[in-house]
């Protein structure tokens, strides 16, 4: 066989070689490109069927998830060719680790956003207290900053991460609610009526629950008046209100049955003569 014959053949196995490994890499990337897609559809499926998955956060899975298997495939084409593939998964990491520095505060404020979308400590349309950051209602929660909204209707934000590292209180998650009314009633006073009075007040308002049902009972001794507390329970769409009904309700209650408005009251004495005159 001449030299010319060797150099065919060998040209030949080549193209054979690289036709096979352009076929296979053909092949491994329209299936894994279709795979990723089927499999980005099916998690948005399973997620969207989840009763407590924020819809916010399906889209960003199902993103990630696809162009995950994606870069796989990439990976997997490359190898067919002879490409070292364990450089390139390096160089990624590398790549990854120096984006991860640099935007370290973003990626905790992202990382942070995502746990509020999916375990939900905070929704929209909630009122929360952030402890130690502010208080207001949920207006959006977002990857990297969430909005609130005071009660005076100034708009604040707060970093998503200073959200997760801080206690959250929700006053509108449970549906229901206890309040605490103090009401004072001046020493000399029938304390009994001034409760049975109470009493009737918190049983006879229509946003006060019956179960828990209301308490009505002395809580503390002041210089001038003893504290009746009015304990009741309400739906927490009906709390402000039934507070300030409340507070407007129980003096004018105990007015009209002759019980005095409690005033603070302080003695002063002066010696006498004979006093004086001792001294």
């Amino acid at each position: 066989m001449t030299e010319t014959q060797l150099i065919e053949n060998s040209t030949l196995s080549l193209l054979q070689t690289f036709g096979v490994n352009l076929l296979l890499a053909a092949v491994i990337l329209i299936v894994g490109w279709w795979l990723s897609s089927v499999a980005a559809r099916f998690l948005r499926k399973f997620l969207t069927r989840m009763p407590h998955m924020d819809r916010t956060v399906i889209p960003m899975l199902t993103i990630v998830l696809q162009w995950f298997i994606r870069i796989i495939v990439l990976i997997a084409v490359l190898a067919r060719f002879g490409v070292q593939t364990t450089s390139i998964v390096a160089m990624l990491g590398a790549m990854g680790l120096a984006v991860g520095l640099a935007l370290q505060g973003t990626l905790q404020n992202v990382a942070s956003g995502i746990m509020l979308l999916i375990l939900r400590p905070i929704s929209a349309g909630e009122f929360v207290s952030v402890v130690g950051q502010g208080d207001g209602t949920v207006d959006e929660v977002g990857l990297f900053l969430t909005r609130f909204i005071q009660v005076d209707g100034i708009e604040f934000t707060l970093p998503n991460s200073s959200i997760w590292g801080s206690a959250i209180i929700n006053y509108s998650r449970n549906k229901t609610r206890r309040m605490d009314v103090e009401v004072a009633v001046r020493y000399g006073d029938d304390l009994d009526k001034a409760i049975r009075i109470l009493k009737k007040m918190a049983e006879g308002n229509e946003h006060v629950l019956k179960d828990p049902a209301p308490q009505v009972m002395v809580t503390q001794y002041k210089d001038s008046a003893v504290v009746v507390t009015v304990r009741v329970w309400s739906l927490s769409e009906n709390f402000w209100n039934l507070r300030f009904e409340l507070l407007r309700q129980a003096p004018i209650l105990l007015k009209d049955e002759g019980l005095r408005i409690p005033v603070p009251v302080r003695e002063i004495s002066a010696p006498t003569d004979t006093e004086k005159a001792s001294a």
